[in-house]
């Protein structure tokens, strides 16, 4: 199905030693308008590892996920912009269920089920069901689900805080709740790798996670609420 103008953003942090698989899956991608590579300069190299084609750009920013991704963002002036993991796994069922989703409320953010690989060492099943139970309750998806929305919500925005040492992906939904965005499940699962679980450690990771989240949501539900009340 090719119906929305849908550009792909997708960063390549420092940590990352490989292209694949996301270039093997870039036949999934095939009807978007652009695909943005955005690298930071210790994974510049990793250049050479794209293939030669009208439809991928690339391009090299200062290292930190909000700045790389907001530098590729800008680079689409229409449409919707779907932001995207470089360890995602797509099939032409993501691409579908995206634009019978933008078609029906195009100007929500968008977002995807998530399902984690079982290359975490650990019950990743439980992180995958949190994560969207999470979502689905409490409006609040990650990074790793796929974010989809319009140029002119993402500018509306005014982009990922570049300034927060971590979850910017988290702090930009909160941004669409205190602007009135609504969120749209797309229906569809995005499955991504767990692999920062292995290295880390499944349980040591998880705990951090979830304590983080809920340190930085409480100020955000606060602002949130003052700004309601502002407006009732």
């Amino acid at each position: 199905m090719h119906k929305h103008n849908i550009s792909v953003v997708i960063p390549v942090g420092p940590a990352e030693t490989s292209l694949q698989p996301m270039i093997g899956q870039l036949a999934c991608l095939q009807y978007s308008q652009k695909i943005i590579f955005v690298f930071c300069p210790a994974s510049e190299h990793l250049m050479a590892q794209l293939p030669v084609s009208d439809q991928i750009e690339s391009l090299t920013v200062a290292a930190g996920r909000a700045r790389q991704l907001n530098a590729g963002a800008q680079r689409v002036v229409t449409g919707f912009i779907w932001f995207l993991h470089l360890d995602s796994r797509l099939s032409n069922t993501q691409w579908q269920m995206l634009n019978q989703s933008l078609t029906r409320q195009p100007d929500a953010l968008h977002y995807f089920d998530l399902r984690f690989l079982s290359d975490g060492n650990g019950p990743m099943w439980l992180n995958s069901l949190g994560a969207n139970l999470r979502s689905r309750f409490l409006g609040l998806p990650f990074g790793d689900q796929g974010f989809c929305v319009s140029v002119a919500q993402f500018e509306r925005l005014a982009g990922y805080p570049v300034e927060a040492v971590y979850g910017e992906d988290h702090l930009f939904i909160w941004r669409a709740h205190q602007n009135s965005i609504r969120l749209a499940r797309v229906g569809a699962v995005l499955t991504t790798s767990a692999r920062k679980y292995s290295t880390t450690g499944w349980g040591r990771l998880t705990l951090k996670y979830q304590f983080y989240w809920v340190r930085q949501a409480l100020p955000q539900l606060w602002l949130l609420l003052k700004i309601r009340w502002l407006n009732f």
